[in-house]
């Protein structure tokens, strides 16, 4: 619908021969009132046209096509607002209901190649709730954008070289010692949760006296092996179980051994973008716009995790990517200028280049701080909150805020079965529509009769007419959150409309109008829940 909005409106500024370039948004009005869509173009013209806007607004109208029409008007400051002819409105809705694979799949690319890093923890520990939110807004963002027709490849960076894997080893090996009965005090940077007793009880059993007596110089690079593979593993499981996988997982080590880090180094040290000061080596990073340049090679000869990160960008962008999407914590905040300083001086613009930072999440129960288990040292697992509450909601939740918001949720409340829960109500919308089906007679559904249709009904067809559009803000502005908030208005819409109406009733006529009804917002809410990564269950 706001495709045939956007044709038209853009017929009106070459009849009136307005500026081309200027881009033609649609929006949704915030109350519908105000129409079923609204535009702000009138405005944005105004700044050209030394006009005022609701002027502007005026001669937009006179020129338009108004066959979809029912109502054009100008409110506010020169914003258009459009109401659509119930005609039009159930010619669309036929579409949906008929044409369901051309109505639901936008073609927004041309098969540009984007690749999303996400998630990669440091294997160290179990993935936390951060990691978790991380993981969900990846799959559900590669989800969308295969779907808009971009070519997506999926990676994990592991972070397996430095000094966090090295103090995991080191970690493990004090554990070791207080098994072997040694009265040690465990430094104060090591990592202390009681996996890390879980993995020296492991070795201790497999290894036993082996490794008595034995150095952390002697036995720390087979135990930092040992750990975080094993702590990879988990992770891998984990994510396996949220419905997440990676189409490639990129060793940092790695990067090392093939000698990726020097040679990038060389490489912009030719360009002129290294050099020595006080010993180290140093990347010029303030000439793309970065507040201070930055080390890559310590005097003591050793490699910042920069020089690395500097590599692994070098190792996309020679892959051939047309945009990189990087999933980070909010703490990552300080290193977005540098990492887009790197790529600028490797070649790439920095359009090219997308940083999402996610935000932590709280949990609640009953309204206060809740902790399920200290496994994990200081937070709570992506494990333990798929065991209390199940993968589906933890990502549906997870996906309910715009990425760079704060989290807080309550657990119990994502137990409730009712409006409350906002995964149990849009996966339970669908169920219902499923069981509305399973007694209807042979469960078809007839053409409908438009007529028939009341305002509660058009209501719900035009917001089912705004799914595509929703789709598309989700897929131009990288944002899954869009498709979560859209789907639990449609789920209460639908619910609503149940408890007021019956859908099967003596009427056969006004039975299979309403059966077609529900097919459609079965269809959206099946489309958009895939694309979140989350089931929709036929029984509930």
């Amino acid at each position: 619908m706001h495709k045939n909005l956007i044709i038209k409106i853009d017929e009106a500024l070459k009849k009136l021969n307005y500026p081309a370039d200027v881009s033609i948004e649609v929006e949704i009005p915030k109350n519908e009132a105000f129409g079923d869509l609204s535009t702000p173009i009138a405005m944005e013209l105004a700044k050209h046209l030394k006009k005022y806007p609701r002027a502007v607004a005026e001669e937009i109208i006179l020129a338009l096509d108004g066959e979809f029409f029912e109502e054009v008007s100008v409110a506010g400051p020169g914003f258009i607002n459009f109401k659509f002819k119930r005609e039009f409105v159930l010619s669309k809705f036929s579409e949906l209901l008929h044409k369901e694979e051309e109505f639901l799949r936008q073609k927004l690319s041309n098969g540009q190649k984007v690749q999303i890093e996400f998630v990669s923890a440091n294997p160290t520990g179990p993935l936390h709730l951060g990691h978790g939110r991380g993981a969900a807004i990846g799959s559900a963002l590669a989800n969308i954008l295969r779907e808009a027709g971009y070519e997506v490849s999926t990676e994990y960076y592991i972070n397996d070289a430095g000094r966090q894997v090295e103090l995991l080893g080191l970690s493990v090996y004090y554990a070791l010692e207080r098994l072997f009965g040694k009265e040690v005090q465990m430094p104060e940077d090591c990592y202390k949760g009681d996996y890390i007793f879980d993995l020296a009880e492991e070795i201790y059993k497999t290894y036993g006296d082996g490794i008595k007596n034995k150095s952390f110089e002697e036995i720390g690079p087979f135990l930092i092996e040992f750990s975080y593979q094993k702590i990879l593993k988990e992770i891998r499981t984990d994510l396996e179980e949220f419905g997440v996988e990676f189409n490639s997982w990129v060793s940092e080590k790695k990067l090392y051994h093939t000698g990726e880090v020097q040679r990038a180094l060389i490489n912009l040290k030719e360009a002129g973008y290294i050099y020595e000061k006080d010993g180290a080596l140093w990347f010029r990073s303030t000439s793309f716009g970065d507040d201070k340049d930055r080390v890559v090679i310590k005097s003591d000869g050793t490699y910042t995790y920069f020089a690395s990160d500097i590599a692994y960008h070098k190792n996309k962008i020679d892959r051939g990517y047309d945009e990189l999407i990087n999933i980070w914590g909010a703490d990552h905040h300080g290193y977005i200028p540098r990492v887009k300083a790197a790529v600028q001086a490797l070649g790439m613009s920095p359009s090219q280049i997308k940083i999402l930072l996610v935000q932590m999440v709280n949990l609640l129960k009953e309204g206060k701080p809740f902790q399920m288990s200290k496994r994990a040292g200081t937070f709570v697992t992506l494990r333990d909150l798929m065991d209390e509450i199940g993968a589906d909601t933890t990502r549906f939740i997870f996906l309910t805020r715009r990425h760079d918001s704060h989290l807080e949720f309550d657990v119990e409340v994502t137990k409730k079965q009712s409006h409350e829960n906002p995964v149990f109500y849009v996966q339970y919308a669908h169920a219902r529509i499923n069981s509305i089906f399973a007694k209807a007679e042979k469960g078809s559904v007839k053409e409908f009769i438009g007529e028939l249709f009341n305002e509660d009904e058009l209501k719900i067809i035009k917001k089912l007419l705004q799914y595509p559009m929703i789709f598309e803000l989700s897929v131009h502005f990288r944002e899954p959150h869009r498709i979560t908030f859209y789907l639990q208005e449609l789920a209460s819409l639908f619910h609503s409309y149940y408890h007021k109406y019956r859908v099967i009733s003596e009427d056969e006529d006004l039975t299979h109008t309403r059966l077609a009804l529900c097919k459609g917002i079965m269809i959206v809410l099946r489309h958009g829940l895939r694309m979140l990564g989350v089931k929709a269950p036929e029984r509930m």
